[in-house]
């Protein structure tokens, strides 16, 4: 009895050492990292390790076997609850799970969550890209950000986005939008957004998002070894069960330690009530409608021969039309009666129509879902 108490005992005073080292009184995370299948090899792998653990967080080091029974091995500690948490190389999420990776931007060395990094959260790129910002929200608040500004990288399906979640705000779902650092400002985020993120979540594709953390994780070292960062982050998705992060081969020893750090922080964070809580929120607010709504735009449909009006004078633009829907778009103003074609201006994909014409275009535009009110 006398020796329970004083286990207990050291215990409370460990894990009071540990908050008042990391700031965190809720318990040491106890994480894993498979460390097999490394580029740099299983010793860089055991250095990041061996990082994290003086960043208050208890590692359990999996190596010196092959990769499947490596993996086995995660998964049987994830499921009987003796880990928190695993970050591994390479881990099989299934349809609708993608990763939230977290870099940090050179241009002020704050954190920058890019969702999505890996993984499919819909087979549909718009729809995948509006699931990946409940992600990235998700992923921020479980790390301590409060109320994350969200931002939308400037690709195909961008604007198309951007009207499906300002749709779910207006019926109750709260995101904070952000702001273009360039000068005509807007909620789209180009390169030079990327460096000096004036975002918590950047919103994009699975694809481009790994691009991008790969260039942000490994732009001082050529490319061979990533140095910065926290990793691609958890997988995320309606009814995930266990906390997997992921890391690249390529990943060094600092980006090892970030992800478990990263892992860590999910855990204190109480991710699976955050994620409970925001998804409840955004089916609240007709998430599975706007859903719906994509799939119903993506269908193919019969083509249409639409005669162009005369031609006239066009210089007024209207912008804010998703790349793939700008020929649709020119075709709607044909069939009103419209002359209308289609440009690329400094900001993105335009139609250009004539300045009397112009108000009533967009009136038109606008009331078809093409461009935002």
């Amino acid at each position: 009895m006398e020796a329970t108490i004083k286990k207990i005992i050291a215990k409370t005073f460990d894990e009071l050492a540990t908050g008042l080292e990391t700031g965190s009184f809720g318990g040491t995370p106890k994480i894993a990292l498979m460390g097999v299948g490394s580029e740099h090899g299983e010793a860089e792998m055991q250095e990041g390790a061996d990082m994290a653990a003086s960043r208050g967080i208890t590692p359990y080091f999996i190596g010196g076997m092959d990769e499947t029974t490596a993996t086995a091995k995660m998964v049987e500690m994830l499921k009987s609850g003796e880990v928190d948490g695993a970050v591994a190389m390479h881990y099989t999420f299934p349809i609708g799970v993608a990763t939230v990776g977290k870099v940090i931007t050179p241009a002020t060395g704050r954190s920058l969550y890019i969702a999505t990094t890996t993984g499919t959260s819909a087979t549909d790129r718009v729809a995948a890209m509006v699931r990946n910002a409940i992600y990235g929200i998700i992923a921020a608040k479980a790390s301590g950000v409060t109320n994350p500004s969200v931002g939308i990288l400037n690709i195909d399906g961008a604007r198309q986005v951007e009207r499906a979640l300002r749709e779910l705000v207006d019926n109750g779902y709260n995101i904070n939008f952000t702001q273009s650092k360039r000068a005509d400002g807007g909620v789209f985020m180009r390169g030079n957004d990327v460096l000096n993120n004036p975002c918590d979540v950047l919103v994009c594709d699975s694809l481009t998002g790994n691009v991008l953390m790969k260039l942000l994780s490994s732009f001082t070292t050529g490319g061979s070894y990533e140095a910065t960062g926290f990793g691609y982050g958890p997988g995320i998705g309606d009814n995930i069960g266990e906390l997997v992060l992921i890391v690249s081969r390529a990943s060094g020893a600092p980006v090892v330690a970030g992800a478990m750090e990263y892992a860590g922080q999910l855990v204190r964070g109480d991710w699976k009530k955050v994620l409970k809580a925001e998804f409840a929120a955004a089916n609240a607010a007709g998430l599975r409608t706007v859903l719906e709504k994509i799939a119903e735009k993506s269908a193919p449909v019969a083509s249409e021969t639409v005669t162009a009006p005369p031609k006239e004078i066009v210089t007024a633009e209207i912008a804010g039309i998703e790349i793939t829907e700008l020929d649709d778009a020119v075709n709607v103003l044909w069939k009103a009666g419209i002359y209308a074609e289609s440009g690329m201006g400094c900001t993105g994909p335009i139609v250009l129509v004539n300045e009397s014409k112009h108000e009533a275009s967009t009136k038109i535009l606008t009331e078809a879902g093409f461009v935002s009110e």
